[in-house]
């Protein structure tokens, strides 16, 4: 794809390896290792659970792991940070830059509901800090608490100004991040985020575990550790078990978002892929099953029994963490402290991984119009603030889980499954074999190229066809909603504008590639000229 005009960009280059692992792990490392983890954990069984988890991890979260940095790496060689750029380096096809879209598309719609959601950490560690929530020391009066903060029921507790301050707050932060570039900005957040969320992370979980029972023989950490990791074999016949655990790790490992390649088109054939990819992976499990599966699961145990925990997993990975954990809190000595480390770290979770989502939109129009990155950051922000006030106001219309669904679940196995058989099939094995290993420090067990050319594929097409038959074209036809009821009639235009709204998008991106591709006179046959810096922008 040769051009006649060289997209305007400044090369950006990770600052060192370790910075490059941290905001690797950052984009990881998400509310979902610290919220999502412990409720699925509950939910599935505990125990039979982490053995599909693990399963997941070897045969889907790894493998495909490699395939982004790969795919990123690859497309480097041509300065394109974009999804719709590296598909087309992979496969010289007119369509290839158009499946492209799903990878501009996935990112936005999901940082624009988590940008929402992160802000939520925000405030309550503002709320931890000046013990606002202190005495509503019951689940009920929590969640109500935290449903006062969202505007649905009884707005009366806090004033309706408050979601949005936060909402604007936590949007600048991520902006002016992004503006900064890769290493004075995601790299340096990364550098200081990351130890910050293990620290806090690490005091949380000294001091849940070492919690006495309430009660003379009660309920202790103990028995919550031991319900997470102890199997129960019989449950490793559910479908639904195998689903979730694949579910969870698209969740905490961002693949399917065309965030790890973005991040990876900045590295060089010099850099190493298979060992960095290993050590982002150990980083991002530490912090999900060493530290998330030692906090919130343990500590509702010893308050709730594992009957009691069960039911609160069960009611949404929000009430755990924003209306459970605070509840617990307030029954220990400095607990204000320990709700600010809970929401601090929750935060720099959240925000080491919305930053990433905004990396691939960025690149894309640096590299394809020349735009400076402080312009693109910034106008940005103002389409995230735009559809992110909607995703304030109509919250309890449904329109965040109908986002959720199609673009943080469904859109992650579908965007999956298609970069996996572009790189290890169309790409063809030995030439994504060969790329990965350029650099590598060491030399996989060539078992794993079986496993990413043959089972990973498999892996996804599966889940793909099942979520597709009991999940997806129900919720398509509002016969269930996200969450699994029955939809709500008055909920219903909501959603059908929520929907009109991501087909919007989806159209907006397509006419931007377009034009993006006659702009550089591009040829879909040829294939674009390598870079002589060999990295992005």
């Amino acid at each position: 794809m040769t051009s006649t005009q060289a997209p305007s960009s400044a090369n950006e280059n990770w600052g060192s390896r370790i910075g490059l692992i941290l905001a690797m792990a950052g984009n990881a490392v998400g509310l979902g290792n610290f919220l999502r983890f412990p409720s699925q954990a509950a939910n599935n069984g505990g125990g039979s659970f982490m053995i599909a988890y693990f399963t997941a991890f070897l045969l889907l979260g790894i493998p495909l792991m490699w395939v982004e940095w790969g795919i990123g790496r690859n497309a480097g060689r041509y300065r394109k940070g974009h999804v719709p750029g590296m598909f087309a380096a992979l496969w010289k096809h007119p369509a290839a830059k158009y499946l492209g879209v799903i990878g501009l598309t996935v990112p936005l719609v999901v940082m624009i509901y988590y940008t929402y959601i992160e802000s939520w950490t925000l405030a309550f560690t503002v709320f931890s800090a000046t013990s606002d929530y202190f005495g509503n020391n019951t689940q009920e009066a929590m969640v109500g608490y935290l449903q006062s903060y969202q505007m649905i029921g009884d707005d009366s507790v806090h004033g309706m100004w408050k979601p949005f301050v936060f909402f604007f707050i936590t949007l600048v932060i991520n902006i002016w991040v992004v503006s900064r570039g890769i290493s004075a900005g995601i790299e340096k957040l990364a550098r200081i985020g990351m130890p910050i969320l293990f620290f806090f992370a690490a005091i949380l979980a000294v001091v849940i575990l070492t919690m006495d029972p309430l009660t003379p023989g009660g309920p202790s950490p103990a028995d919550g550790l031991n319900f997470i990791f102890n199997p129960d074999f019989s449950q490793l016949s559910r479908p639904g078990l195998w689903l979730a655990a694949a579910g969870q790790i698209f969740f905490t490992l961002s693949v399917g978002m065309g965030t790890l390649q973005a991040y990876a088109s900045y590295l060089t054939k010099k850099d190493d892929l298979v060992l960095s990819g290993l050590a982002t992976a150990a980083t991002n499990e530490t912090a999900e099953v060493v530290l998330g599966g030692s906090i919130a699961i343990p500590a509702a145990v010893v308050f709730f029994g594992v009957a009691g925990a069960m039911q609160v997993a069960s009611s949404g990975s929000f009430n755990i963490g924003f209306a459970t954990m605070p509840v617990v809190f307030q029954q220990l000595p400095l607990g204000n402290v320990l709700g600010v480390m809970w929401f601090g770290l929750l935060f720099f979770a959240g925000i080491t991984s919305s930053v990433a989502m905004a990396t691939p939109i960025v690149a894309f129009f640096r590299e394809e119009f020349g735009i400076r990155r402080e312009t693109v950051a910034w106008g940005l922000g103002g389409v995230v603030m735009i559809f992110g006030l909607l995703q304030i106001f109509w919250l309890q219309y449904g329109m965040l889980d109908e986002w959720d669904y199609w673009a943080g679940t469904f859109g992650l196995v579908l965007f999956a499954s298609i970069e996996v058989v572009l790189f290890m099939w169309v790409f063809k094995p030995e030439r994504a074999w060969e790329s990965l290993h350029q650099g590598a420090d060491i030399r996989l067990p060539r078992i794993f190229k079986f496993v990413m050319t043959y089972i990973t594929p498999l892996y996804l097409f599966t889940i793909l066809v099942w979520w597709g038959v009991t999940d997806a074209w129900p919720i398509l036809t509002m016969e269930k909603t996200p969450g699994g009821a029955p939809p709500d009639p008055a909920n219903v235009p909501f959603v059908h504008a929520s929907r009109a709204i991501l087909a919007l998008i989806v159209v907006t991106f397509v006419v931007l590639v377009r034009l993006a591709w006659k702009r550089n006179r591009y040829d879909d046959r040829t294939g674009f000229t390598e870079s002589i810096t060999g990295s992005a922008q």
